[in-house]
């Protein structure tokens, strides 16, 4: 395993980081002593970098689990700031929650100390400064080892380490956005934001949550996509794209997940990929993935069927900022629009 330095940390990780949401019961593998076998064999082979998060069920307990023994060989990473329940303060990145989420997590992963905590999604409704002023007194009291965020704006990455700068906190060390064959918008400027302000980046969906498996197939049923779970596993310009990745490759005598795996740790601005298995026959797979390495042609390729920085279509749990979800936010009120005319 070759190891890649976090941003600046001083932290090494592997280039895989495995990804613990598969191992909640409510929503991957119903069974967590097998969870625990299957981090046990991605520790056992070489990967020293797991991410979880407080929303992602019974994840965290699960981990901790089957970590017990094992804490200092890993890189833990976990999240926060999704609602968790429906208190509309039980989210979000106000002092007032973080501090109380953080500890939750501890508990839960059986741990004194967090090594990379991340903001999971922006919260435009309280200050930066705000919040890496909580995360900073985390860190200062050993709590936290380094900060993050993830599916972050490049305006608002940089917002967030001015704000660091000027007020003497600490900034964030690491972004975790969305990036794969399909996803490729944040080469435009995320990846060389992060780069400029020597952040490592941790990405996921590095499969575009389940499309470049090779299990989701244009024109043949699928269960996912019969039960209309998910909105892009039915985006039939997607599926088309899919196809072509498919056939590239075949070509190249590839399983379509090592192709999109190694595209994805290629980018020198990438520094782990997040991958996700539920079973050990998942894990097994892409860990036989792991040497390969994709040739200039295969990558120009590549770079023909998806043009880099462009993305094909939107991942469901792609980030939107408030106007763009809220009609309101983009629009002046009716009074005001009509004094206008």
């Amino acid at each position: 395993m070759r190891y890649r330095p976090l941003g600046r940390t001083g932290i090494n990780v592997s280039p895989y980081a495995l990804g613990a949401l598969m191992f909640a019961t409510s929503i991957g593998n119903p069974d967590p002593a097998d969870s625990v076998r299957v981090i046990h064999k991605a520790l056992d082979a070489g990967i020293n970098f797991v991410d979880t998060a407080d929303v992602y069920g019974d994840s965290e307990e699960i981990v901790g689990d089957a970590l017990k023994g094992r804490r200092d060989d890993v890189v833990l990473a976990t999240k926060f700031g999704r609602p968790t329940s429906t208190d509309p303060n039980s989210q979000g990145a106000s002092r007032r929650w973080i501090t109380t989420a953080v500890e939750n997590s501890l508990r839960r992963l059986r741990t004194d100390h967090i090594d990379l905590y991340q903001l999971h999604r922006p919260d435009p409704a309280t200050d930066i400064e705000e919040t890496l002023s909580a995360l900073s007194d985390l860190i200062r009291a050993g709590k936290v080892r380094a900060i993050g965020s993830s599916a972050m704006p490049a305006s608002d990455i940089v917002e967030a380490q001015w704000v660091a700068d000027r007020r003497g906190l600490e900034r964030f060390h690491t972004e975790q956005p969305p990036y794969s064959l399909l996803t490729r918008g944040i080469e435009r400027e995320v990846l060389p934001t992060a780069r400029r302000h020597g952040m490592g980046t941790l990405v996921w969906g590095p499969f575009a949550q389940g499309l470049l498996t090779g299990r989701v197939r244009k024109g043949q049923p699928n269960q996912l996509r019969r039960a209309g779970l998910l909105h892009h596993l039915t985006d039939e310009h997607r599926l088309d794209v899919v196809e072509r990745f498919i056939a590239l490759a075949a070509e190249a005598g590839l399983p379509l997940t090592h192709l999109a795996m190694a595209f994805t740790i290629t980018h020198p601005g990438v520094t782990s990929a997040i991958i996700g298995p539920r079973t050990m026959a998942h894990l097994d797979d892409l860990l036989t993935g792991l040497d390969v390495t994709l040739t200039d042609e295969l990558l120009d390729r590549i770079d023909e069927i998806v043009p880099p920085g462009t993305d094909v279509g939107t991942l469901d749990q792609a980030y939107a900022p408030p106007p763009l979800r809220t009609p309101h936010l983009r629009r002046r009120p009716v009074e005001e629009r009509a004094a206008a005319i």
